[in-house]
Formats: C-alpha cells, sequence, structure tokens
C-alpha cells in the first residue's frame, strides 16, 4: 500500500501536467487558428481579384509577336522619357537649351502613339478589343488622358499657342501622367507574373478540363 508521500508526489505531478496542458493549449489552438484565418484571408483576397487572363488568353498573349513589341517599346519610351526630362528641366531651371528640350518630347510623343497604336492591337489579338478590355480598362482611360497632354504639347508647339515656358510645363503635366499610367500597367504586370506562378482554383479547373 502506498504511503501518504508517495500519494502526496502522484498527486503533485498530476497537477503539474494538467496545469502544463492547460497552458500550452491555448496557445497551440491560437496558432491553429491564426494560421487558418490567414488561409482563409488569402484565398478570400484571391476571389475578390479577377484574373487578369484566363488559360486562353495567356496562350495567346505568349503566342503573339505583338508582346515582344511592347516589352521593347515599354523601357525604349521610359529612358526617351528620363532624357527628356533632365531636358526640360535644364531649360526650365537655367534657360538653356530649348531645342534639345522641344525634340526630346516630341520624340517622347511619337514613341507614346507608337505604343499606344501597337499595345491597341496587342488587346485586339489577346482580348479580343482594341481599347478598354476589363483587364487594363482604367490603365486605357488614363492613357487616353497621356496621350491627350501629349498631344496638346505638339499642337501648342505647331501653332504656337503657348509661351517655351509654359509649352515645357505642359509637357511635364504629360509625363507626370505619363508616370503615374506606367505605374498602373508596373502594378498589372506583377499582379499577372504572380497568377502565373500561382494560378486560382477555377483556372486550374479550367486547364484540366481542357486536357484531353
Amino acid at each position: 500500500m502506498p504511503s501518504d508521500q508517495e500519494i502526496d508526489r502522484d498527486f503533485l505531478k498530476k497537477a503539474a501536467e494538467s496545469r502544463s496542458v492547460s497552458f500550452r493549449d491555448p496557445l497551440s489552438q491560437s496558432d491553429s487558428s491564426g494560421e487558418r484565418l490567414s488561409r482563409q484571408l488569402y484565398k478570400s483576397s484571391r476571389q475578390r481579384s479577377p484574373a487578369l487572363y484566363t488559360p486562353e488568353q495567356r496562350r495567346r498573349r505568349d503566342e503573339s509577336p505583338w508582346t515582344l513589341v511592347q516589352g521593347i517599346l515599354a523601357p525604349v519610351q521610359f529612358a526617351v522619357f528620363l532624357i527628356s526630362l533632365v531636358l526640360v528641366l535644364r531649360y526650365l531651371l537655367t534657360g538653356d537649351g530649348f531645342a534639345a528640350a522641344t525634340v526630346s518630347v516630341v520624340i517622347k510623343t511619337l514613341c507614346l502613339y507608337a505604343i499606344m497604336i501597337t499595345g491597341s492591337i496587342w488587346e485586339k489579338r489577346v482580348f479580343g478589343h482594341y481599347l478598354f478590355v476589363p483587364a487594363f480598362f482604367w490603365e486605357d482611360v488614363f492613357s487616353m488622358l497621356v496621350l491627350a497632354l501629349h498631344t496638346a504639347y505638339l499642337f501648342a508647339l505647331a501653332f504656337g499657342w503657348l509661351t517655351p515656358h509654359q509649352q515645357l510645363y505642359l509637357a511635364l503635366a504629360a509625363y507626370a501622367a505619363y508616370a503615374i499610367n506606367a505605374a498602373q500597367f508596373l502594378i498589372k504586370l506583377r499582379m499577372a507574373r504572380l497568377q502565373s506562378r500561382d494560378p486560382r482554383p477555377d483556372e486550374t479547373s479550367e486547364m484540366i478540363g481542357s486536357v484531353p
């Protein structure tokens, strides 16, 4: 028959084990609950943001030569923009180099026209519409403002509507709009890359269903 001391030791040991379990369980439960909440938030965020491309549109995008054209023209236009921005600011700050600044803005505008025309062809090949497809609707809307400001500069230059300083301030306004529009497209480009690495469940099922 166990002694009173042995009974006391067993009682204290069991009490300590029960306390340790009671302290551990809430933490483990909260960790698992946090993981479930994170997964639910991730899934809900993916459901709220529609996919930019269907599998068929992604295939047409990858096969279209206009995708490569856009990939070349976009960095070229951005390089011209940076050079022109320096020349325009130089004239506005020092009064020197008006001709160089003017030529650079004209070249930048021509690059914009080129990427707008080829971009609309690209949207037609991939989405079936020349402009304002749902995936890039607001980017195209803002592109119209960018195009309007650049065109207004050309008209002001051709007809002498503004002073040289005012013309280049108009060019700066066009450049500010262009920078915002470029950021819009960069965000969509990053979104497309993320979605291509982690396809949505509905896209995955569609791709599986299309396999003969």
